[in-house]
C-alpha cells in the first residue's frame, strides 16, 4: 500500500468516525443531544481532517508537508472521536444545568442506580462550576424529563464506590481502564452526586 492510498484510507476512516460522533446519539430515546465541548471539537476536526486527507485534487510539496501534519493531528483526533462515540453506546443521560456564566449547559453523564437513588460521578471543579449541589435541575433519562436536586457527597469512598459500579455497568469504562486512560479507582478530585427527586415533583 503506497502512501497516497494509506492517506486516503485514513481520511475515510476519520470521516466515518466523525459522522459517528453525531449519529450515535440518535439511538438514545427522547430529544437529540447535540455533541458539545470536546466531543463536538473531535467530531468536527475528524470530518475536516478526513476531507483533507481523502481528497484527490491537490498535490505538490506543500500539500505533502501538510498531509504529514494532518495525519499526526488526525491520529490524536481519531482517539478522541472514537471515545466520544463509544461513550454514547450505553446509557447516557443529560443533566440540564447552567455554567459559571449562567449560560445553559447540557451535561452528558453516565448514571448508576444504587441504594434507591440515581448517582453520577464527575470532577469536583465541574460540579462547582455548574453549581450543581442543591440546584433544581431537569434530568433527561430514558427519553423523559424529570426534576432532580443533586446532592454532593463529600466522601471519596462514595465517589470510588460509584466509580466501581460504573466499571461494572459500562464496557467502555472497562476498556478505558484496561488501556490506561481511566484508573481502576476514582481520582482524588472526583465526587459523587445523588440525584434526588425534587420535593414537590
Amino acid at each position: 500500500m503506497n502512501a497516497s492510498t494509506w492517506r486516503h484510507g485514513f481520511g475515510i476512516v476519520l470521516i466515518v468516525v466523525g459522522v459517528a460522533v453525531f449519529a450515535i446519539r440518535l439511538h438514545h430515546p427522547g430529544p437529540y443531544a447535540f455533541p458539545g465541548g470536546g466531543n463536538l471539537r473531535a467530531g468536527v476536526l475528524a470530518l475536516l481532517l478526513g476531507a483533507w486527507l481523502s481528497r484527490d485534487w491537490i498535490g505538490g510539496a506543500l500539500a505533502t508537508r501538510l498531509n504529514g501534519i494532518a495525519v499526526s493531528i488526525g491520529i490524536v483526533v481519531l482517539f478522541f472521536a472514537l471515545y466520544a462515540t463509544l461513550a454514547e453506546l450505553e446509557e447516557t443521560v443529560t443533566l440540564q444545568a447552567t455554567d459559571r456564566f449562567g449560560e445553559p449547559a447540557a451535561l452528558r453523564l453516565w448514571i448508576i442506580d444504587h441504594e434507591g437513588g440515581q448517582w453520577v460521578n464527575m470532577k469536583r471543579s465541574k460540579a462547582e462550576d455548574h453549581q450543581l449541589d442543591g440546584a433544581r435541575l431537569q434530568l433527561l433519562r430514558h427519553g423523559e424529563l424529570s426534576c432532580v436536586v443533586p446532592k454532593l457527597d463529600e466522601s471519596w469512598e462514595r465517589a470510588n464506590q460509584i466509580h466501581g459500579l460504573r466499571m461494572e455497568k459500562y464496557a467502555v469504562q472497562r476498556l478505558a481502564s484496561a488501556i490506561g486512560v481511566m484508573g481502576k479507582q476514582a481520582k482524588e478530585d472526583i465526587v459523587a452526586l445523588r440525584l434526588d427527586p425534587c420535593p414537590d415533583a
